[in-house]
């Protein structure tokens, strides 16, 4: 792969990598560190702490 896709693969990780952090969250489902996670579990990891985050009992956030 090129040097710039790389470069930006790497910037993308650390905003993800810096989030999850913000969220508390060290270690992914798998067991592994954030920091040794690729792009895309990462991603996955960010979008399950988002859920965990969302107040369910709150009424702007019920479904039906």
């Amino acid at each position: 792969m090129g040097i710039l896709y790389e470069s930006v693969m790497q910037q993308k990780r650390n905003v993800l990598i810096r989030r999850l952090a913000e969220l508390n969250i060290s270690k992914a489902q798998s067991g592994k560190s954030i920091h040794d996670c690729d792009y895309e579990e990462l991603k996955y990891e960010l979008v399950l702490a988002s859920f965990r985050e969302i107040d369910a009992e709150a009424a702007q956030n019920n479904w039906f």
